[in-house]
């Protein structure tokens, strides 16, 4: 049995999840904030080094600029509204992506709630924003090219992630299966489980039961 540091979430599902109930894509947004709550929680409790969620990739600002609005708004909020509960209970925030591409007053909250959780040695959140793992992977190499020979190992320590424990599961919800350009490089290994549950409707227990169903998996990592 073998115990899971790092799971990372394709949080897919909002849109159909609202569609499905005749309710306007705004909502589903508003109910997949409250999935992030729940599995959040349940990520300390199940005692997980770290939690990597797909939040805003390079490609949503393609999405119409009301939803990208309503995104930024209901980031804020959460932000504000819950950033002194998981640093109280020791979570420790980080962002992988260029945050920095959204308006001063994102930039300045993410700030904020980084420096506020900066010395807690619970859970790491990561969270995704303005996150594509290809332009991800040619900084990382531009960089390691900058110090020296271009190996695997130059180009890992480069990573956004690279002070994150190795990815072990990648879940996606929502039924789709595919990466959709989250985590490639560090994909390499992690064992992959892809459910048909809507993100706003994922609960904590769907990640404990994530969790047991990797601890049962095999890892041979090329091996036999």
């Amino acid at each position: 049995m073998t115990a899971a540091r790092h799971v990372a979430i394709i949080m897919d599902g909002n849109g159909r999840w609202a569609k499905k109930r005749l309710l306007p894509r705004a909502l589903g947004h508003q109910r997949g904030v409250e999935a992030v709550r729940r599995v959040v929680r349940g990520a300390r409790e199940m005692g997980l080094e770290a939690l990597t969620l797909y939040a805003f990739s390079t490609e949503n600002w393609r999405r119409p600029e009301e939803e990208v609005s309503d995104l930024m708004s209901l980031m804020k909020r959460f932000i504000l509204s819950d950033l002194e509960e998981f640093a109280e209970a020791g979570v420790r925030l980080k962002i992988i992506g260029d945050y920095k591409a959204f308006k001063p007053d994102v930039v300045e909250l993410v700030e904020k709630a980084i420096a506020r959780t900066a010395e807690n040695s619970g859970t790491t959140l990561a969270v995704a924003l303005n996150y594509g793992s290809q332009d991800e992977i040619a900084r990382a190499a531009t960089k390691a090219a900058a110090k020296g020979p271009i190996t695997p190992e130059t180009i890992s320590a480069e990573l956004d992630t690279a002070d994150l424990p190795p990815l072990d599961l990648l879940i996606r919800t929502s039924g789709e299966v595919r990466l959709s350009n989250f985590l490639l490089w560090q994909c390499a290994y992690a064992e992959m489980l892809f459910t048909d549950v809507l993100w706003p409707d994922f609960t904590a227990e769907h990640l404990r039961e994530a969790l047991e169903a990797f601890a049962t998996r095999e890892r041979r990592y090329g091996g036999r």
